[in-house]
Protein backbone atom coordinates (compact mmCIF):
# COMPACT_ATOMS: atom_id res chain seq x y z
CA UNK A 1 0.00 0.00 0.00
CA UNK A 2 1.33 3.49 -0.79
CA UNK A 3 1.93 5.92 2.05
CA UNK A 4 -0.84 8.35 1.05
CA UNK A 5 -3.52 5.66 1.00
CA UNK A 6 -2.31 4.38 4.36
CA UNK A 7 -2.33 7.86 5.86
CA UNK A 8 -5.88 8.55 4.65
CA UNK A 9 -7.03 5.33 6.31
CA UNK A 10 -5.45 6.35 9.61
CA UNK A 11 -6.91 9.86 9.73
CA UNK A 12 -10.42 8.38 9.41
CA UNK A 13 -10.03 7.57 13.12
CA UNK A 14 -10.73 10.36 15.60
CA UNK A 15 -7.98 10.01 18.20
CA UNK A 16 -7.81 13.31 20.06
CA UNK A 17 -6.23 12.79 23.44
CA UNK A 18 -7.81 14.48 26.47
CA UNK A 19 -6.14 16.85 28.91
CA UNK A 20 -6.50 15.96 32.60
CA UNK A 21 -8.05 12.57 31.93
CA UNK A 22 -7.93 9.99 34.71
CA UNK A 23 -7.64 7.09 32.26
CA UNK A 24 -4.86 5.75 30.06
CA UNK A 25 -5.08 6.16 27.21
CA UNK A 26 -6.86 9.42 27.92
CA UNK A 27 -9.52 8.64 25.29
CA UNK A 28 -10.85 5.13 24.61
CA UNK A 29 -11.12 5.94 20.90
CA UNK A 30 -7.32 5.94 20.64
CA UNK A 31 -7.38 2.20 21.23
CA UNK A 32 -9.61 1.72 18.17
CA UNK A 33 -6.82 3.05 15.98
CA UNK A 34 -4.33 0.98 17.97
CA UNK A 35 -6.22 -2.18 17.05
CA UNK A 36 -6.22 -1.13 13.42
CA UNK A 37 -2.49 -0.34 13.47
CA UNK A 38 -1.66 -3.69 15.05
CA UNK A 39 -3.64 -5.45 12.33
CA UNK A 40 -1.83 -3.40 9.69
CA UNK A 41 1.56 -4.44 11.08
CA UNK A 42 0.51 -8.08 11.01
CA UNK A 43 -0.69 -7.73 7.43
CA UNK A 44 2.59 -6.10 6.44
CA UNK A 45 4.43 -9.06 7.94
CA UNK A 46 6.13 -7.83 11.10
CA UNK A 47 6.69 -10.27 13.93
CA UNK A 48 5.90 -9.97 17.64
CA UNK A 49 3.05 -7.54 16.92
CA UNK A 50 1.35 -6.61 20.16
CA UNK A 51 -1.29 -4.15 21.39
CA UNK A 52 -0.80 -3.91 25.13
CA UNK A 53 -3.26 -3.06 27.88
CA UNK A 54 -2.27 0.61 27.77
CA UNK A 55 -2.87 1.02 24.04
CA UNK A 56 0.76 0.89 22.82
CA UNK A 57 1.40 -0.93 19.56
CA UNK A 58 4.68 -2.82 19.14
CA UNK A 59 6.14 -4.80 16.26
CA UNK A 60 9.49 -6.04 15.04
CA UNK A 61 11.12 -6.55 11.67
CA UNK A 62 13.84 -9.21 12.03
CA UNK A 63 17.29 -8.57 10.59
CA UNK A 64 18.16 -9.82 7.16
CA UNK A 65 20.52 -12.77 6.88
CA UNK A 66 24.00 -11.87 8.10
CA UNK A 67 22.85 -8.76 10.01
CA UNK A 68 21.37 -10.48 13.04
CA UNK A 69 24.15 -9.31 15.36
CA UNK A 70 23.59 -5.64 14.63
CA UNK A 71 21.97 -3.55 17.40
CA UNK A 72 18.25 -3.02 16.99
CA UNK A 73 17.11 0.38 15.76
CA UNK A 74 13.73 1.77 16.79
CA UNK A 75 11.18 3.90 14.93
CA UNK A 76 8.38 5.53 16.92
CA UNK A 77 5.25 7.53 16.07
CA UNK A 78 2.19 8.50 18.09
CA UNK A 79 -1.45 7.80 17.31
CA UNK A 80 -3.24 10.62 19.12
CA UNK A 81 -3.97 14.07 17.71
CA UNK A 82 -3.97 17.40 19.50
CA UNK A 83 -6.93 18.64 21.55
CA UNK A 84 -6.24 22.13 20.12
CA UNK A 85 -8.48 21.67 17.06
CA UNK A 86 -11.34 19.32 16.10
CA UNK A 87 -10.17 15.88 14.96
CA UNK A 88 -13.36 14.04 13.97
CA UNK A 89 -14.78 13.58 10.47
CA UNK A 90 -11.67 14.86 8.73
CA UNK A 91 -12.39 15.76 5.11
CA UNK A 92 -8.96 15.60 3.48
CA UNK A 93 -8.44 16.50 -0.16
CA UNK A 94 -5.51 16.53 -2.55
CA UNK A 95 -4.83 19.96 -4.03
CA UNK A 96 -2.24 20.88 -6.66
CA UNK A 97 -0.93 24.21 -5.37
CA UNK A 98 0.37 26.93 -7.68
CA UNK A 99 0.20 30.38 -6.06
CA UNK A 100 -1.74 32.72 -3.82
CA UNK A 101 -3.72 31.97 -0.68
CA UNK A 102 -5.31 28.53 -0.63
CA UNK A 103 -9.01 28.73 0.24
CA UNK A 104 -10.19 25.84 2.40
CA UNK A 105 -13.92 26.52 2.68
CA UNK A 106 -16.72 28.95 1.92
CA UNK A 107 -16.52 30.38 5.44
CA UNK A 108 -13.24 32.03 4.50
CA UNK A 109 -10.69 29.75 6.14
CA UNK A 110 -7.45 29.71 4.12
CA UNK A 111 -3.73 28.93 4.19
CA UNK A 112 -1.69 32.04 3.50
CA UNK A 113 0.58 32.43 0.49
CA UNK A 114 3.68 33.14 2.57
CA UNK A 115 3.43 29.75 4.28
CA UNK A 116 2.70 28.01 0.98
CA UNK A 117 5.42 29.65 -1.12
CA UNK A 118 8.00 26.83 -0.64
CA UNK A 119 5.41 24.33 -1.92
CA UNK A 120 4.52 25.88 -5.27
CA UNK A 121 3.95 23.17 -7.87
CA UNK A 122 3.42 20.44 -5.26
CA UNK A 123 0.35 18.41 -4.43
CA UNK A 124 -0.85 19.08 -0.89
CA UNK A 125 -3.14 17.19 1.45
CA UNK A 126 -5.33 19.77 3.19
CA UNK A 127 -8.47 19.84 5.33
CA UNK A 128 -11.81 21.53 4.70
CA UNK A 129 -10.87 24.19 7.24
CA UNK A 130 -12.98 22.79 10.09
CA UNK A 131 -10.62 20.12 11.52
CA UNK A 132 -6.95 19.41 11.81
CA UNK A 133 -5.48 16.97 9.28
CA UNK A 134 -3.81 14.49 11.62
CA UNK A 135 -0.36 14.52 10.04
CA UNK A 136 0.85 14.99 13.62
CA UNK A 137 1.47 12.17 13.88
CA UNK A 138 -0.44 9.75 11.69
CA UNK A 139 1.87 10.78 8.87
CA UNK A 140 4.76 9.44 10.95
CA UNK A 141 3.00 6.13 11.51
CA UNK A 142 2.10 5.83 7.82
CA UNK A 143 5.67 6.60 6.75
CA UNK A 144 7.21 4.08 9.16
CA UNK A 145 4.74 1.32 8.27
CA UNK A 146 5.16 1.89 4.53
CA UNK A 147 8.95 1.77 4.88
CA UNK A 148 8.64 -1.55 6.73
CA UNK A 149 6.41 -2.92 3.98
CA UNK A 150 8.95 -1.84 1.36
CA UNK A 151 11.79 -3.58 3.20
CA UNK A 152 9.80 -6.81 3.46
CA UNK A 153 9.14 -6.64 -0.27
CA UNK A 154 12.84 -6.06 -0.98
CA UNK A 155 14.75 -8.66 1.06
CA UNK A 156 17.93 -7.80 -0.83
CA UNK A 157 18.17 -4.61 1.29
CA UNK A 158 20.36 -5.55 4.23
CA UNK A 159 19.39 -4.19 7.65
CA UNK A 160 19.61 -5.04 11.31
CA UNK A 161 16.63 -5.67 13.60
CA UNK A 162 14.04 -2.87 13.54
CA UNK A 163 11.68 -2.19 16.43
CA UNK A 164 8.46 -0.26 15.72
CA UNK A 165 6.14 1.37 18.24
CA UNK A 166 3.15 3.71 18.17
CA UNK A 167 2.24 5.48 21.40
CA UNK A 168 -0.99 7.02 22.69
CA UNK A 169 -1.32 10.36 24.51
CA UNK A 170 1.85 12.05 23.25
CA UNK A 171 -0.05 15.30 22.71
CA UNK A 172 -0.98 15.55 26.39
CA UNK A 173 2.54 14.75 27.59
CA UNK A 174 1.90 11.15 28.65
CA UNK A 175 3.18 9.23 25.63
CA UNK A 176 5.94 7.38 27.48
CA UNK A 177 4.11 6.84 30.77
CA UNK A 178 3.71 3.09 30.17
CA UNK A 179 6.20 2.58 27.34
CA UNK A 180 7.76 -0.87 27.67
CA UNK A 181 11.44 -0.42 26.84
CA UNK A 182 12.15 -4.12 27.35
CA UNK A 183 9.43 -5.21 24.94
CA UNK A 184 10.50 -2.55 22.44
CA UNK A 185 14.01 -3.94 22.55
CA UNK A 186 15.99 -1.27 20.71
CA UNK A 187 19.33 0.25 21.69
CA UNK A 188 18.53 3.58 20.00
CA UNK A 189 15.54 5.01 18.18
CA UNK A 190 14.05 7.90 16.25
CA UNK A 191 10.66 9.46 16.66
CA UNK A 192 9.14 10.41 13.31
CA UNK A 193 7.05 13.31 14.52
CA UNK A 194 8.09 16.65 13.18
CA UNK A 195 7.79 19.41 10.66
CA UNK A 196 9.10 20.33 7.24
CA UNK A 197 10.97 17.84 5.09
CA UNK A 198 14.66 17.71 6.00
CA UNK A 199 14.39 18.63 9.66
CA UNK A 200 16.34 16.66 12.26
CA UNK A 201 15.95 17.60 15.90
CA UNK A 202 17.85 16.59 18.98
CA UNK A 203 17.20 19.63 21.16
CA UNK A 204 13.85 20.43 22.71
CA UNK A 205 12.41 22.65 25.39
CA UNK A 206 12.70 21.99 29.06
CA UNK A 207 9.03 22.07 29.98
CA UNK A 208 6.82 22.57 33.01
CA UNK A 209 3.14 23.22 33.66
CA UNK A 210 2.07 25.76 36.26
CA UNK A 211 -1.34 25.89 37.90
CA UNK A 212 -1.93 29.26 39.59
CA UNK A 213 -4.96 29.65 41.85
CA UNK A 214 -6.35 32.96 43.12
CA UNK A 215 -8.52 33.12 46.24
CA UNK A 216 -10.81 36.11 46.39
CA UNK A 217 -13.58 37.39 48.63
CA UNK A 218 -16.90 38.03 46.94
CA UNK A 219 -19.13 40.73 48.42
CA UNK A 220 -22.28 42.18 46.90
CA UNK A 221 -20.97 44.90 44.56
CA UNK A 222 -23.21 47.45 46.22
CA UNK A 223 -21.41 46.90 49.53
CA UNK A 224 -17.98 45.94 48.25
CA UNK A 225 -15.91 49.06 48.95
CA UNK A 226 -12.73 48.15 50.83
CA UNK A 227 -14.06 44.63 51.32
CA UNK A 228 -14.21 42.77 47.99
CA UNK A 229 -11.12 41.00 46.67
CA UNK A 230 -11.94 40.00 43.10
CA UNK A 231 -10.09 36.82 42.10
CA UNK A 232 -10.45 37.67 38.41
CA UNK A 233 -8.64 40.97 38.93
CA UNK A 234 -5.99 39.21 41.00
CA UNK A 235 -5.34 36.95 38.03
CA UNK A 236 -5.16 40.00 35.79
CA UNK A 237 -2.65 41.63 38.11
CA UNK A 238 -0.57 38.45 38.11
CA UNK A 239 -0.56 38.38 34.30
CA UNK A 240 0.48 42.02 34.19
CA UNK A 241 3.64 41.05 36.10
CA UNK A 242 4.71 38.64 33.36
CA UNK A 243 7.32 39.85 30.82
CA UNK A 244 5.11 40.88 27.86
CA UNK A 245 7.68 39.95 25.20
CA UNK A 246 8.24 36.43 26.56
CA UNK A 247 5.19 34.75 25.05
CA UNK A 248 5.02 32.33 22.10
CA UNK A 249 3.86 35.02 19.66
CA UNK A 250 7.00 37.08 20.38
CA UNK A 251 9.66 34.34 20.49
CA UNK A 252 11.44 31.95 18.12
CA UNK A 253 14.35 29.54 17.80
CA UNK A 254 16.03 29.17 21.23
CA UNK A 255 13.97 31.83 22.99
CA UNK A 256 11.88 30.55 25.88
CA UNK A 257 8.43 31.72 26.93
CA UNK A 258 5.49 31.67 29.30
CA UNK A 259 2.23 30.63 27.68
CA UNK A 260 -1.17 31.09 29.31
CA UNK A 261 -3.36 28.39 27.79
CA UNK A 262 -6.32 28.24 30.17
CA UNK A 263 -8.21 30.61 32.46
CA UNK A 264 -11.34 30.10 34.53
CA UNK A 265 -13.10 31.54 37.54
CA UNK A 266 -15.27 34.20 39.12
CA UNK A 267 -14.91 36.81 41.86
CA UNK A 268 -14.40 34.19 44.55
CA UNK A 269 -11.85 31.95 42.87
CA UNK A 270 -9.91 31.96 39.60
CA UNK A 271 -7.22 29.79 38.06
CA UNK A 272 -4.64 30.07 35.31
CA UNK A 273 -2.74 27.28 33.61
CA UNK A 274 0.63 28.24 32.14
CA UNK A 275 3.27 26.43 30.13
CA UNK A 276 6.89 27.25 30.98
CA UNK A 277 9.40 26.56 28.22
CA UNK A 278 13.13 27.15 27.69
CA UNK A 279 15.93 25.28 25.94
CA UNK A 280 18.46 26.47 28.53
CA UNK A 281 18.08 24.54 31.80
CA UNK A 282 19.32 27.40 33.98
CA UNK A 283 16.91 29.87 32.37
CA UNK A 284 14.14 27.28 32.69
CA UNK A 285 14.72 27.06 36.44
CA UNK A 286 14.79 30.86 36.66
CA UNK A 287 11.41 31.04 34.94
CA UNK A 288 9.89 28.80 37.59
CA UNK A 289 11.39 30.97 40.33
CA UNK A 290 10.01 34.07 38.61
CA UNK A 291 6.44 32.72 38.71
CA UNK A 292 6.79 31.91 42.40
CA UNK A 293 8.20 35.39 43.08
CA UNK A 294 5.16 36.92 41.37
CA UNK A 295 2.85 34.91 43.59
CA UNK A 296 4.87 35.82 46.70
CA UNK A 297 4.58 39.50 45.80
CA UNK A 298 0.79 39.31 45.61
CA UNK A 299 0.64 37.33 48.85
CA UNK A 300 2.64 40.04 50.61
CA UNK A 301 0.35 42.67 49.12
CA UNK A 302 -3.01 41.01 49.82
CA UNK A 303 -2.25 38.44 52.50
CA UNK A 304 -0.91 34.91 52.70
CA UNK A 305 -2.97 32.36 50.84
CA UNK A 306 -4.18 34.79 48.18
CA UNK A 307 -2.21 33.03 45.42
CA UNK A 308 -1.06 29.41 45.24
CA UNK A 309 1.32 28.11 42.58
CA UNK A 310 1.85 24.46 41.72
CA UNK A 311 4.59 23.76 39.15
CA UNK A 312 5.18 20.31 37.67
CA UNK A 313 8.08 19.53 35.35
CA UNK A 314 7.01 17.73 32.17
CA UNK A 315 10.21 16.88 30.28
CA UNK A 316 13.76 18.11 29.76
CA UNK A 317 16.00 18.99 26.84
CA UNK A 318 17.28 15.73 25.38
CA UNK A 319 20.43 17.34 23.99
CA UNK A 320 22.65 16.20 26.85
CA UNK A 321 21.45 12.61 26.32
CA UNK A 322 21.94 12.67 22.54
CA UNK A 323 25.35 14.37 22.38
CA UNK A 324 27.17 11.18 23.49
CA UNK A 325 25.45 9.44 20.55
CA UNK A 326 25.93 11.89 17.69
CA UNK A 327 26.33 8.95 15.32
CA UNK A 328 22.52 8.90 15.34
CA UNK A 329 22.46 12.41 13.88
CA UNK A 330 25.21 11.59 11.38
CA UNK A 331 23.25 8.53 10.27
CA UNK A 332 20.06 10.53 9.76
CA UNK A 333 21.93 13.22 7.80
CA UNK A 334 23.50 10.57 5.56
CA UNK A 335 20.11 8.97 4.92
CA UNK A 336 18.57 12.29 3.90
CA UNK A 337 21.47 13.23 1.63
CA UNK A 338 21.28 9.83 -0.05
CA UNK A 339 17.70 10.74 -1.00
CA UNK A 340 18.59 14.21 -2.29
CA UNK A 341 17.44 16.11 0.82
CA UNK A 342 19.81 18.48 2.60
CA UNK A 343 19.28 17.99 6.35
CA UNK A 344 18.44 20.92 8.59
CA UNK A 345 19.30 20.46 12.25
CA UNK A 346 16.91 22.64 14.22
CA UNK A 347 15.70 22.86 17.83
CA UNK A 348 12.20 21.65 18.64
CA UNK A 349 10.01 24.40 20.05
CA UNK A 350 8.08 21.75 21.89
CA UNK A 351 8.74 18.18 22.94
CA UNK A 352 8.43 14.61 21.72
CA UNK A 353 8.20 11.16 23.25
CA UNK A 354 11.89 10.94 22.40
CA UNK A 355 12.80 13.52 25.03
CA UNK A 356 11.53 11.38 27.90
CA UNK A 357 12.76 8.15 26.33
CA UNK A 358 16.25 9.62 26.03
CA UNK A 359 16.24 10.25 29.78
CA UNK A 360 15.10 6.66 30.32
CA UNK A 361 18.17 5.32 28.53
CA UNK A 362 16.94 5.12 24.92
CA UNK A 363 18.69 7.85 22.86
CA UNK A 364 15.92 9.08 20.59
CA UNK A 365 16.26 12.16 18.33
CA UNK A 366 13.39 13.27 16.11
CA UNK A 367 12.89 13.19 12.34
CA UNK A 368 10.44 15.21 10.28
CA UNK A 369 7.24 13.91 8.71
CA UNK A 370 6.93 16.76 6.19
CA UNK A 371 3.85 18.42 7.69
CA UNK A 372 3.09 22.10 8.27
CA UNK A 373 0.75 24.09 10.57
CA UNK A 374 0.23 21.26 13.05
CA UNK A 375 -2.55 21.51 15.66
CA UNK A 376 -4.69 23.76 13.48
CA UNK A 377 -7.40 23.65 10.82
CA UNK A 378 -4.76 25.01 8.40
CA UNK A 379 -2.59 21.91 8.73
CA UNK A 380 -1.29 20.40 5.50
CA UNK A 381 1.34 18.02 4.19
CA UNK A 382 2.83 17.66 0.68
CA UNK A 383 2.30 14.17 -0.70
CA UNK A 384 5.83 14.21 -2.15
CA UNK A 385 7.26 14.84 1.33
CA UNK A 386 5.56 11.75 2.70
CA UNK A 387 6.84 9.64 -0.19
CA UNK A 388 10.33 11.03 0.32
CA UNK A 389 10.23 10.22 4.04
CA UNK A 390 9.49 6.58 3.22
CA UNK A 391 12.67 6.53 1.12
CA UNK A 392 14.65 8.28 3.87
CA UNK A 393 13.53 5.79 6.52
CA UNK A 394 14.41 2.92 4.21
CA UNK A 395 17.87 4.42 3.75
CA UNK A 396 18.19 5.13 7.46
CA UNK A 397 17.90 1.53 8.57
CA UNK A 398 20.52 0.55 6.02
CA UNK A 399 22.91 2.92 7.76
CA UNK A 400 22.60 0.66 10.79
CA UNK A 401 24.91 -1.89 9.21
CA UNK A 402 27.77 0.49 8.52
Amino acid sequence: MDVISRFLRYIAFDTQSVEDSDTFPSAKKERLLGEFLAQDLQTIGLSDVYLDEWGYVYGRLPATVGCEALPAMGLIAHMDTSPDAPGANIQARRVPYQKGNLKLNAAGEFIDEETLRPYCGQELLVTDGTTLLGADDKAGAAEIFTAMEYLIGHPEIAHGPIAVAVTPDEEVGRGTEHFDLKRFGAQSAYTVDGGALGEIEYENFNAANAQVEFHGLNIHPGEAKNRMRNAILLAQEFLNLMPPAETPEHTEKYEGFYHVNRISGDESAAALNLLIRDHDREKFEQRKVCLQDMADYLNRKYGNGTVDVLIRDSYYNMREKIEPHMELIDRACAAMRSCGIEPQIVPIRGGTDGAKLSYEGLPCPNLCTGGVNFHSVREFIPTAAMEKMVRILTALVQQNER
